[in-house]
């Protein structure tokens, strides 16, 4: 696959954390200082350097909160009330992750959602037991978004299908404190909201035949062809999330990223499990808003395409 000349600042995704990273200055000295990194989202976003002295296993994860930023040492949520800094601790191996370590700040709006909510709508992802999905959702169809942001497209689809319930999964504390913030203004009880691996999450925790669907949208694309093997979509992975979708059951994936997207195509293609709803990529269904990032992507020429495969019967 040949590498699309354009830079990763023109993806959406990318754009993002653009916005968010910090400067190699700031970033090595919080490596020298001997200070933690916060994951990016759960599908990634954003490939960041790598100094070869900080590695994305087993560091403490710190915050910046407000204009007052706490001690860099002093864990935020050492009562155990929020989302964990590594939920699956050592309890499984270490491998090549799809996301990547990021340090973000965490707004006073977002500390406090996390500390009043997660309790109730929270669930780290540590793979030592099963999650009873028809309790979570108190019965409701349920489908797993990998990578959700800052959450305002999954708060916009939880309003849109309140009889559906959506497994948010993202390790992006302050997108975790925004999502469930906008759950609870807008009264959505449909969501809920994992931190870690979501290929954890999918091989240890979530029962075979239990998912209504599956959604990945604008995962980091690692534009770089020696990066490709951190790509979430890959065989791999598609076929490990199969096994936990019921017959009939959608996949849903996205991205402005042409090469991703051929990848994408040629994964869920060749999975003998799944059927393509269309002959090639799907137009945009309505049910999926158009975000900032999107929008701003759309209006620099960028092509999103989506592809819309459904899980086979049994």
């Amino acid at each position: 696959m040949s590498e699309n000349p354009a830079t990763p600042e023109s993806s959406p995704a990318a754009e993002a954390a653009a916005a968010a990273e910090p400067s190699a200055t700031e970033a090595d000295a919080a490596v020298e200082a001997g200070h933690g990194a916060e994951p990016g989202t759960a599908a990634g976003p954003g490939p960041a350097t790598n100094s070869g002295r900080l590695t994305d296993a087993a560091q403490p994860r710190t915050f910046r909160e407000g204009p007052h930023p706490r001690p860099r040492t002093e864990p935020m949520f050492p009562d155990g009330t929020g989302p964990a800094a590594d939920p699956a601790g050592s309890h499984h191996e270490r491998r090549i992750r799809s996301f990547q370590p990021r340090r973000s700040r965490v707004s006073p709006g977002q500390a406090d959602a996390l500390r009043r909510l997660w309790p109730k709508w929270g669930l780290d992802i540590d793979g030592l037991s099963r999650i009873d999905l028809n309790e979570l959702f108190e019965g409701r169809p349920v489908i797993l978004e990998i990578g959700f942001g800052m959450g305002e497209a999954t708060a916009q689809m939880a309003a849109a299908d309140p009889d559906t319930g959506i497994l948010a999964c993202d390790v992006h504390t302050p997108g975790q404190g925004n999502l469930l913030g906008l759950a609870e203004r807008n009264g959505l009880s449909n969501i809920r909201v994992a931190n870690g691996d979501a290929i954890i999450l999918l091989r240890e925790m979530i029962a075979p035949a239990s998912l209504a669907g599956l959604r990945v949208y604008f995962p980091d694309p690692w534009p770089k062809k020696r990066h490709h093997k951190r790509r979430l979509i890959q065989p791999e992975f598609i076929a490990l999330a199969s096994t936990r979708l019921a017959p009939g059951a959608l996949v849903h994936c996205a991205t402005d990223w042409e090469p991703y997207a051929e990848q994408m195509l040629d994964v869920l293609s060749a999975e003998p499990a799944l059927e393509n709803l269309h002959s090639g990529y799907a137009p945009r269904p309505d049910f999926r808003p158009l975000t900032k990032f999107e929008g701003q992507g759309l209006d620099k020429g960028h092509v999103v395409h989506d592809l819309l495969f459904r899980r086979r019967p049994a």
